[in-house]
């Protein structure tokens, strides 16, 4: 196993019902796997679809990632990302002592995001 396939990126998202709901995340993580050759790049949810994030992780060390860096696909920062990530963090620490997780900041708080929804809603008036 490669350096490179020690690492691994997990977009983190809410879950839905619908199962369409879950086409631009998919996308998203489609795209970013194309940007990172080489990094496992996956998509786990908190509730309502799979893979969830602990099993996420679970394969992930299984195939011997050793460093996981999570980002929250979430617009802002709410209960979810409070009290529910920073708890399964914790619980992947216990359960993969080895490891090493991060967590990046909600997607919607990112400047860049906002101006490119920002250029999106102002252009919904053309």
């Amino acid at each position: 196993m490669t350096d490179s396939s020690q690492r691994a990126l997990v977009l983190f998202a809410h879950g839905a019902r619908a199962a369409g709901w879950a086409e631009p995340f998919e996308r998203l993580r489609d795209q970013t796997r194309a940007r990172l050759p080489g990094v496992p790049v996956s998509l786990a949810f908190l509730e309502l679809m799979e893979p969830r994030l602990p099993e996420e992780v679970a394969a992930l060390a299984a195939g011997g990632v050793q460093d996981v860096t999570i980002v929250p696909v979430f617009l802002g920062v709410g209960g979810h990302l409070l009290r529910d990530l920073p708890a399964l963090v914790a619980q992947l620490q216990v359960e993969h002592p080895g490891m090493r997780v991060t967590v990046a900041g909600a997607v919607g708080e990112d400047p860049g995001v906002l101006a490119a929804m920002t250029a999106y809603c102002v252009g919904a008036l053309q």
